[in-house]
């Protein structure tokens, strides 16, 4: 079966505990081009809220997956495509490998496992929230990223790979290297992506660029201007092959 994110250049990542630029709607945020939204964040997060931005979103024709922080969270909606769940490989807090993911089970009976994927988190900012939240090892080089990446694809079947530098625009070198180390499994990039050039670069070595704060902080022309970045270093790359 094709994997959901399969053709997904460019994905927005929306926090439901922050707003939207004033004036801006999130029927604008789906017409900006990208291929998918995200619905999640580290810190804030409430059914409640959870709920606003998924009922929003889900009325129009784009793919929206939660991404779950916690399982107080977590909603059920119709027009919901599914979710994606972090984990964080190289947390030094295990509750963030297999512990948050069991108490979502044991607290949650409607979970649809066939909408449920893992991403394969590599939190590289060790100034962000998620990586104080998972006491993760940040201090990797390249060569450790795609030791991290190959384990998470060939030992644990992660189908997403996921490079996060959280805020902060990070180390293509890294991307690259986490690209080059896996076989079949996709490579998400986020961190700092705030312009065309930023995910033109991201864009060359991950299979998807994710925007996050840029929605929130300068809008949907910003936005808009990334998806331009991150198709375009895609379509360089296939005609390169």
């Amino acid at each position: 079966m094709t994997a959901p994110w399969a053709e997904w250049d460019h994905i927005v990542k929306i926090d439901p505990d922050k707003t939207l630029v004033e004036g801006e709607t999130f029927e604008d945020v789906c017409a900006t081009g990208t291929d998918a939204l995200e619905i999640g964040g580290t810190t804030g997060m409430t059914e409640e809220k959870m709920a606003r931005v998924v009922e929003a979103t889900t009325a129009y024709d784009i793919p929206v997956y939660i991404e779950p922080s916690n399982v107080g969270a977590v909603v059920h909606r119709n027009g919901l495509d599914g979710y994606l769940v972090p984990v964080v490989f190289n947390a030094g807090d295990m509750f963030w490998v297999t512990g948050a993911h069991k108490e979502w089970a044991r607290l949650d009976k409607n979970i649809d496992w066939d909408s449920t994927f893992t991403e394969a988190y590599i939190v590289l900012n060790p100034d962000s929230s998620v990586a104080t939240y998972t006491d993760a090892d940040c201090d990797i080089d390249a060569d450790e990223v795609a030791a991290y990446a190959e384990v998470a694809e060939q030992l644990f079947g992660q189908r997403i790979i996921y490079v996060e530098y959280s805020g902060t625009f990070g180390d293509s070198e890294i991307v690259r290297a986490a690209a080059d180390s896996v076989e079949a499994a996709s490579v998400f990039y986020g961190g700092g992506i705030r312009d065309y050039d930023a995910a033109y670069e991201m864009g060359r070595h991950a299979d998807t660029v994710i925007v996050g704060d840029l929605v929130h902080d300068e809008g949907v022309d910003a936005v808009r201007e990334t998806v331009e970045g991150a198709n375009d270093a895609k379509s360089e790359s296939t005609d390169d092959v």
